[in-house]
């Protein structure tokens, strides 16, 4: 079967809209370090567990998390690391943007670190 320009084109809008929230991108950057429960990425972002298990599962349906059942626990990670550098070059463009508005003593030179340490 032959996959169309206009599809590759959707499901790559669909994997864009997937990581429009903040909140998502989050748990995505949290997951750099390896599988991570509910629990522990809500506390690690700052919000509800609930919220955090819409965002997963909106992730999970677009395939950019997986969950593993561990015990009585789901753990969740990154399907394709890959995703990380794509987050990571978006976040230099968004640093030299800020840079370039002037925005250099703060926030551009906090967004650069956090990608090399990250």
């Amino acid at each position: 079967m032959k996959v169309t320009r206009e599809e590759v084109f959707r499901l790559h809008a669909q994997i864009c809209k997937a990581l429009a929230d903040p909140s998502r991108l989050l748990i995505i950057v949290e997951l750099r370090h390896g599988s991570r429960t509910v629990s522990e990425l809500s506390r690690a972002i700052g919000a509800a567990q609930p919220l955090t298990s819409r965002h997963l599962g909106i992730l999970r349906e677009k395939g950019v998390v997986r969950a593993e059942r561990d015990g009585t626990f789901v753990r969740y990670s990154l399907s394709d690391r890959r995703i990380l550098g794509a987050i990571d070059l978006l976040l230099d463009v968004l640093a030299s943007q800020l840079a370039r508005q002037g925005l250099r003593s703060s926030a551009a030179r906090r967004l650069r670190p956090a990608l090399r340490s990250a």
